[in-house]
């Protein structure tokens, strides 16, 4: 496995980083349920393949996650780095205390290395951490007693506003989480002035959520004859990446992990020749993206709850990147899942709503038709 300096904070942390958002789970009577011991032991052979870097949260895995990663770190929980996080509800620095308890707990530690305000936006930080006695107040305390080591955040806003998060940190904040992979670049340039501020830079998605991980001839072909699979490929791209330190992956298998471990161990960076091909491929990938859905919203909201820009995202993932069979299974989970509650497009009553409101005149209601032939035949 390889090391690198985490930023400023002293720590060497492996490159790949185990996510537990998808632990190994079954299905019961349409349930879903987490396999404790298989995840316990998945945890553990990721420790004895080098990963020292372990990320949760309180509700991952149907709030198990934390209970089942605590029980997995018994005897080398000093060897390795923690991370989790801290859902901000609201200013209270009380409830922030609580929540903060409650994950030592479930834990079972004395200690958290890396402590992150959780999912947030330049707005949150304003008005609900950045307040007096609130909860960055609250968490320089309880780093001053070591019960946090290390502070830090997860951004889910627009580009941008990562960099004002730091702006306005008061110097105190330490690494992120963010949103990184070959088809998301957006936060490329406020990553890059992370690093300069002496950050820690984890990167989550490194292969899409499994988008890349799916076989893929096109996403493989950015490398011809050089790569085994489409993962390959996004590893490798992400850790061509100078501004990255972590790649923040959740495996749900040891097949997944070992894969994963031993690319992020032989991987090498990508060439010179290698990253200008594949920019020229991507951006000739995001033009034909668009000539679909540019995903600018404006159609939205549909008066039958579909969400069309969504809807045509995992279209572009057959049509374009053809990863069909992740976009097929996903279509398949809309109006099933917390995340998914919008309709298919098999809702659309053909209102033209949608077309009247789309900048570039796409024939929206032919395009739906196409979307659910393609993803529900």
């Amino acid at each position: 496995m390889q090391y690198v300096d985490f930023g400023k904070t002293g720590a060497k942390v492996s490159r790949l980083g185990l996510g537990c958002m998808r632990l190994p789970s079954y299905e019961e009577n349409g349930k879903t349920l987490y396999d404790e011991e298989k995840s316990i032991a998945l945890i553990k052979r990721a420790y004895e393949l080098g990963i020292n870097y372990f990320d949760t949260a309180p509700g991952y895995c149907d709030t198990l996650s934390e209970i089942i990663l605590g029980k997995a770190l018994k005897g080398f929980r000093e060897k390795i780095y923690l991370s989790t996080k801290n859902p901000i509800e609201n200013a209270s620095g009380d409830d922030y205390d609580k929540r903060l308890e409650t994950s030592l707990k479930k834990l079972d530690t004395g200690y958290i290395d890396f402590y992150h305000f959780w999912g947030i936006t330049l707005d949150t930080f304003i008005n609900k951490i950045s307040v007096p006695d609130g909860p960055l107040d609250r968490v320089k305390k309880w780093k001053e007693q070591g019960v946090v080591r290390h502070i830090s955040f997860s951004f889910h806003d627009k580009p941008g506003n990562l960099a004002e998060i730091i702006r306005r940190g008061e110097g105190v904040l330490e690494s992120l989480l963010c949103q990184y992979n070959l088809l998301d670049r957006s936060n490329e340039e406020d990553m890059a002035f992370a690093y300069d501020q002496g950050l820690g830079i984890v990167v989550m998605g490194p292969v899409g959520g499994g988008r890349l991980g799916a076989p893929s001839q096109v996403i493989q072909n950015l490398l011809p004859g050089k790569v085994q699979s489409s993962a390959e490929v996004a590893l490798r791209f992400v850790f061509t990446n100078p501004h990255i330190h972590i790649a923040l992956s959740g495996m749900g298998s040891i097949a997944m992990l070992e894969e994963n471990a031993a690319l992020a161990d032989n991987t090498a960076p990508l060439s010179e020749e290698e990253k200008a091909r594949l920019d020229a491929t991507m951006k000739e990938n995001e033009r034909l993206a668009g000539l679909y859905c540019t995903g600018c919203k404006y159609c939205m909201p549909c008066p039958q709850g579909i969400n069309i820009p969504e809807v045509f995202t995992l279209m572009n993932y057959h049509r374009v990147y053809k990863i069909t069979g992740f976009a097929r299974e996903n279509y398949a989970q809309i109006g099933k899942t917390p995340w998914r509650k919008y309709e298919n497009a098999a809702a659309c009553v053909e209102c033209g709503l949608c077309e009247e409101k789309c900048p570039q005149k796409l024939p929206i209601r032919t395009q739906l038709k196409e979307t659910h032939k393609a993803l529900a035949g």
